[in-house]
């Protein structure tokens, strides 16, 4: 369990000297670490060093570890915030709107509908992201870009739900120009988002290989996994 806060320093000293490359205050990238397939003794360690705000790609497996670590909070107090970045059915809507902070895989209309509709009133409003497949690939989930700005503007006016940004998956590239290539257009998408008056203030994109490309294409949030807790 020692690796992994050895490898949270490591990863935040990547996102500083990123952010520092790129003219970019120290503290406007947030890191999400994702846990998906590690158990919630890993998610506990984690938090014990401050990292809070934890990614997981299934409903299930991520519920679990909530009723796990129930009790747990970060150092410093601050409560857990789960996020989940995988794909999700209309039949998994409900326990996700009761128990996540945040989803970043909204990809069509009826999901975030059954979202705003089970989030339940005590809470507070459900923070999302729409999917974008930027990449063209079938396999891939998300909306296409041409479709993106009517959904955006669809899910800003739901109840219940907080619209705040745009979230993309890639497909993975060595190449750094095209790592850079495909996290600028998400931007650029963003960017014409937020020109419009919609207030969108997240951008979820890069990971562990291309989290350097991603910030300086103006990430606000990383998904790292494999450089915190380990291969898979």
């Amino acid at each position: 369990m020692a690796m992994i806060s050895h490898n949270l320093q490591l990863v935040s000293n990547r996102i500083k000297l990123a952010c520092a490359a790129a003219d970019r205050p120290s503290d406007a990238v947030l890191l999400l670490a994702v846990a998906k397939t590690f158990g919630a003794d890993a998610v506990r360690e984690a938090a014990a060093w401050g990292q809070f705000r934890f990614g997981e790609n299934y409903v299930q497996e991520a519920l679990d570890k909530m009723d796990a670590l129930a009790d747990a909070r970060a150092s410093g107090g601050q409560a857990l915030e789960w996020h989940l970045i995988g794909p999700l059915q209309s039949n998994k809507t409900r326990p996700v709107a009761e128990r996540f902070d945040w989803v970043h895989s909204v990809d069509r209309l009826k999901i975030a509908q059954r979202l705003s509709e089970q989030r339940p009133a005590h809470l507070p409003p459900l923070n999302v992201l729409v999917q974008v497949n930027t990449s063209g690939e079938e396999s891939k989930s998300g909306a296409a870009p041409t479709e993106v700005p009517d959904l955006v503007r669809a899910i800003d006016a739901l109840p219940r739900l907080r619209l705040r940004g745009l979230m993309a998956l890639p497909a993975p590239s060595p190449d750094e120009r095209a790592q850079h290539a495909a996290h600028h257009g998400l931007k650029t998408l963003f960017d014409s988002l937020r020109a419009e008056g919609l207030p969108l203030d997240t951008l979820s994109m890069g990971m562990s290989a291309d989290l350097e490309a991603a910030i300086a294409e103006g990430a606000t949030m990383v998904r790292v996994g494999t450089a915190i807790f380990g291969g898979r």
